[in-house]
């Protein structure tokens, strides 16, 4: 068992819009992959609520602070591919960045308020990126529904208000945070934690800011 991967815009469109013509209902749940259970519950989710489900992969660069951040997100798509193939998703969307901000690409789509204090206050620039790349993902898949962790609860509203804002024809759906046997609300950015210790200095909001998963 496999899921196919859509790698491009073009072929992206074209098998929604079969979708559509057969009258399916599409979701959509954005990652920047290394899924771990609570993003696979995301997928679980979707499944329950729509005929097709999307889940898209792609590490946005312009939502990074840092290249040497940038760097170290673990990149794992055939092992996300493979977690995702048992649970029935019907499409991995991997686009390159050539394919999200083809040479000459100059709009940043920018939500004020929502994105102003908590995280966006020690990661400046952080979710005018996020709220770029979702909405061309939006609009890229066409779907009616989208599913996101309440654990990143900032990026949530940030997500409502763009697509209040913008009128965007999809529904923002959240989901319970899923934690690890110790508390720890499971993330891509646990790999960097290297003992309990260091899962209790995420406490303190400077450390959750910088470390905190920008999915």
């Amino acid at each position: 068992m496999s899921i196919p991967i859509v790698r491009t815009v073009m072929e992206l469109r074209s098998i929604v819009s079969a979708w559509r013509r057969e009258g399916f209902k599409v979701a959509v749940v954005p990652t920047m992959g290394a899924l771990h259970e609570g993003r696979l519950s995301l997928v679980r989710a979707a499944l329950e609520r729509a005929d097709r489900v999307i889940v898209t992969l792609f590490v946005n660069p312009r939502q990074f602070n840092n290249d040497a951040d940038l760097a170290a997100y673990p990149r794992t798509e055939h092992e996300d591919a493979a977690k995702l193939a048992p649970l029935g998703a019907h499409m991995l969307y991997a686009p390159d960045a050539s394919q999200m901000y083809p040479d000459g690409f100059a709009t940043m789509v920018s939500v004020s308020g929502a994105s102003e204090g908590l995280c966006g206050a020690y990661r400046p620039g952080h979710f005018d990126g996020v709220a770029t790349v979702v909405a061309k993902l939006f609009l890229q898949t066409g779907a009616d529904l989208a599913f996101f962790g309440e654990k990143d609860f900032q990026r949530l509203h940030v997500m409502r208000r763009l697509t209040r804002d913008l009128d965007i024809p999809i529904e923002i759906v959240a989901c319970p945070t899923v934690r690890e046997a110790d508390g720890l609300a499971m993330s891509s950015r646990n790999l960097r934690l290297s003992h309990v210790g260091e899962h209790e200095e995420l406490c303190g909001s400077y450390a959750a800011a910088r470390l905190a998963e920008p999915w």
